[in-house]
Parts: structure tokens; C-alpha cells; sequence
């Protein structure tokens, strides 16, 4: 496992924009593929965008597609998310997952997780 740390968030008004990042502690994390998951009150988590542990595949949700673009620097241990043309439908807690493709993607799930960073869209 690692440990992820989320920066970044904060309030913006609709149409604005925000980049998220993911600080990753622990010598493996190149090895992971890492998502960006958001959690709204009363509704479902929900995986936002993914990316390959090289970064060669990525994957986002139809309702983010072409607003928001993930990125990461092995280097840096860092991944990021940013967010353009933000409405206020994308508030949520976003949270950074580390785990295999298979569970990020399609399980929805993950070994390690972020404490999450609050994301609010003013309209």
C-alpha cells in the first residue's frame, strides 16, 4: 500500500477551474494505477478518472469527458487532476486511489485511499 495525500481543493464558480493533485508516499507507487474518485451528500462514490501505472491509459467518466484531464509524474510521486468548465453538479469530496486497473475502473475499488479534499462549484 501507499500513502495519498489530496491538495487543492476549494471553492470556484461555475465555469471555473481547479487541478487537484496526489501526493503518494512509498517507493511502489509508480507500480500502481491510480484514480480520482468524488463522493456528493447522498449520492454514490463514484470514479471520476483513472490512469495506468505508466500512463499510458486513461479512463474518465462520460460526465467529465473533456473538462477534466489526469496526469502523473512518477518522479514526483504525484498524479493530478485538472478540472475546467466546472459545474456545480461536480461538488464533492474527491478522493486519490492507488490499486490495480481492474479495481479502480471496474470494481470501484481500492487498497489505499487519500483523507479526500472538498471540491464546491458555486452557480
Amino acid at each position: 500500500q501507499v500513502q495519498l495525500v489530496e491538495s487543492g481543493g476549494g471553492l470556484v464558480q461555475a465555469g471555473g477551474s481547479l487541478r487537484l493533485s496526489c501526493a503518494a508516499s512509498g517507493r511502489t507507487f509508480s507500480s500502481y494505477a491510480t484514480g480520482w474518485f468524488r463522493q456528493a451528500p447522498g449520492k454514490e462514490r463514484e470514479v471520476v478518472a483513472a490512469i495506468s501505472w505508466s500512463g499510458g491509459n486513461t479512463y474518465y467518466a462520460d460526465s467529465v469527458k473533456g473538462r477534466f484531464t489526469i496526469s502523473r509524474d512518477n518522479a514526483k510521486n504525484t498524479v493530478y487532476l485538472k478540472m475546467n468548465s466546472l459545474k456545480p453538479d461536480d461538488t464533492a469530496v474527491y478522493y486519490c486511489a492507488a490499486d490495480t486497473w481492474t479495481r479502480l475502473v471496474v470494481i470501484l475499488a481500492a487498497g489505499s485511499w487519500g483523507q479526500g479534499t472538498q471540491v464546491t462549484v458555486s452557480s
